[in-house]
């Protein structure tokens, strides 16, 4: 068991996150209860840390929590035992420390995770699953249908693909789609016995149809696997492949020429080999010349298999009762596939054996094919095949809030010769492997948070992780933006400076003095405008109303004065906090999400309202609002 001393030095680097909870609680409320369940129901975590009686420290550019104590220690810690005891299905045992801290009494509880078979620890009297909690990062989240799948794993269950489709027919079901999955079954094990199967009996099989009164009746996994396509469109309307080509590396560059699409509605077999053909006839082609032979040829910069298992595992593995697409976007230097539904397999152990999907009877035809590996091996793979073509690790991010998962494939091959060039003017440095991934992430996605850090360097944990970032801000490599489970880094112009090779200033020395960019440690406070790029200075009219703004100013004139802003420019949440001298989340709760529901202004990245390059601009041919004279 961790010592308060210990749990507090954490806190100050990590900040709270998957396995600490701080709480200045000196009485016992709903939400320490609810950290308690979570800790006990989330897999593999192996338990959490509960700190009662610490506090963050207001105005700290980083991390700062302090020991403020507890009135009452001995009620405090009876109170725990007691509840823990009596809130849940089952009694909770945790173990209660309490000590000194500067003077200050510090309770310490750590709880321990439930047993597989006690699983979903819940508040009784009340139903599952939002009864029940899982910790996600820093937070505690009520369950849904899908931790019930996981939970349950052991237990005979139904999942929601085998399912029978109520306004489904078995003339809605294609022979065609039947009879490629038994040419591409036969490909990978011609005696394989359920070739010889009548339609009925090996769609029977497949989950693909199920009897109930007597009668045969298509399943979601057997209209999504075999439909026709006019049964896709009348039963999954929504339900499809969207490719998406962009040019340049945002999401929207140019408003006149926004993106082609190439809308994929198909049986998932025939959808992830069409996907598949549109993004490798569409990558960018590297010239091979292997050695012995005399003619050379093209190979996209993408190895094949690592493109179908990422179309494959958004297919697998997303949330089909959610309807969206599945969107495969291709920008500049890099692809992106984005799916409805979040990991239910946790960050942590993507890529490790076994394997953990809402989907079992798809995954199997998808196996039986092999356009899936088996096992949870596929992500593993693909790491494989990017370091065996010089390619950076793939990134995954899954979010559970906004209920979707993301990959991102870069097409730059790690440490070409403009990457050293360019890494050449970090070499007083002495930066690390890890390092020099994450710098050439940052550069070409322009941000990088600790999930991505630890996604390109699987050795890292959380705590390493936040280290290696902290020295590359220290360095004045990247900048803070952002806090707590928020917080993500740019690469400042210092670090973009020499990028690309030969565009560094004439004169100007190209090797980064460490001394001259480290932050003072004596510095908590932030400057409210540093958020701001340098010669951003808006123009006079907008910096008057800035100037009279004040802390009373009247809604109205605020919106007025955001408006004006993002028609001058693009700006962050940040940067417009700066302008505003307002926090970040004030900005967005109080002036960003009603513009947006006003129709007035638009994000960047629609797709992914929680990008940490999201932007905001006023919505295109926008007249400027009239300020309330009053």
């Amino acid at each position: 068991m961790k010592t308060a001393s210990e749990l507090i030095e954490e806190l100050n680097t990590l900040d709270e996150h998957v396995s600490i909870e701080a709480k200045k609680a000196s009485e016992l409320g709903e939400s320490v209860m609810e950290t308690v369940c979570a800790f006990c129901n989330e897999p593999h975590l192996g338990g959490g840390y509960v700190i009662l009686g610490v506090a963050a420290v207001s105005d700290s550019f980083w991390p700062l929590y302090e020991a403020i104590g507890v009135p009452d220690a001995d009620q405090l810690q009876s109170d725990i035992a007691s509840q823990c005891a009596s809130s849940f299905n089952i009694p909770v045992r945790p173990q209660i420390s309490v000590e000194m801290i500067d003077n200050n009494k510090v309770v310490v509880v750590f709880i321990p995770e439930a047993g597989a078979h006690e699983k979903p620890v819940h508040f009784k009297n009340r139903p599952l699953p939002q009864s029940a909690r899982r910790r996600i990062g820093p937070t505690d989240q009520k369950c849904t249908d899908d931790d019930m799948i996981v939970f349950y794993a052991d237990r005979q269950t139904q999942t929601h693909d085998e399912r029978i489709l109520p306004d489904a027919r078995m003339d809605d079901l294609d022979d065609e789609a039947v009879d490629l999955y038994r040419q591409l079954r036969h490909d990978v094990d011609p005696s394989a016995e359920e070739l010889k199967w009548e339609q009925n009996d090996l769609l029977e099989a497949l989950g693909a149809i199920k009897r109930e009164n007597g009668e045969l009746k298509p399943t979601i996994a057997g209209v999504l696997l075999f439909g026709k396509p006019i049964a896709l469109r009348r039963l999954f309307p929504m339900m499809r492949v969207d490719y998406i080509r962009i040019p340049g590396t945002q999401w929207v560059k140019d408003p006149d020429r926004r993106f082609d699409t190439v809308e994929i509605r198909s049986p998932l077999i025939r959808a992830i080999q069409r996907a598949r053909s549109a993004v490798l006839d569409d990558l960018p082609k590297a010239f091979s010349l292997p050695a012995g032979e005399l003619q050379g040829k093209e190979l996209p910069m993408l190895p094949d298999r690592v493109v179908r298992e990422v179309i494959a595992n958004a297919v697998m593995h997303r949330d089909y009762r959610v309807h969206g697409s599945i969107q495969i976007i291709r920008y500049a230097n890099r692809l992106e596939v984005r799916n409805p539904g979040y990991s239910i397999k946790s960050e942590e152990r993507l890529g490790e054996p076994g394997s953990q999907t809402r989907n079992p009877k798809i995954a199997a035809v998808l196996h039986d094919v092999k356009f899936a590996e088996s096992k949870g091996s596929g992500i593993r793979v693909m790491r494989e095949l990017m370091a065996e073509n010089n390619l950076g690790a793939p990134t995954l991010e899954s979010d559970r809030t906004d209920n979707s998962f993301l990959a991102i494939l870069l097409f730059h091959h790690f440490l070409g010769e403009d990457d050293l060039k360019w890494l050449n003017s970090f070499e007083d440095l002495s930066l690390d492997d890890t390092e020099i991934r994450a710098m050439i992430s940052a550069r070409e996605l322009e941000a990088i948070n600790n999930r991505t850090f630890r996604s390109l360097n699987r050795e890292c944990d959380t705590l390493s992780a936040s280290k290696h970032l902290r020295k590359l801000v220290d360095f004045g490599l990247l900048a803070k933006r952002g806090s707590g489970a928020a917080t993500y880094y740019v690469p400042t112009e210092k670090a973009l400076e020499n990028w690309p090779p030969g565009t560094a200033t004439e004169g100007k020395s190209t090797k980064l003095d460490p001394k001259s960019t480290k932050l003072d440690p004596k510095s908590t406070k932030l400057d409210p405008k540093s958020n701001q790029q340098e010669t951003d200075t808006p123009p006079e009219e907008i910096q008057d109303l800035l100037d009279q703004l004040g802390g009373k100013a009247s809604k109205q004139v605020a919106f007025d004065v955001v408006v004006m802003l993002l028609q001058w420019r693009t700006l962050s949440v940040q940067q417009l906090s700066g302008y505003l001298n307002r926090t970040p989340k004030h900005v967005l709760r109080e002036y960003i999400n009603p513009l947006i529901s006003a129709d007035l202004i638009e994000p960047t990245i629609p797709e992914s309202p929680n990008d940490p390059r999201q932007s905001y601009r006023a919505k295109s041919g926008l007249q400027r609002l009239k300020r309330d004279s009053n």
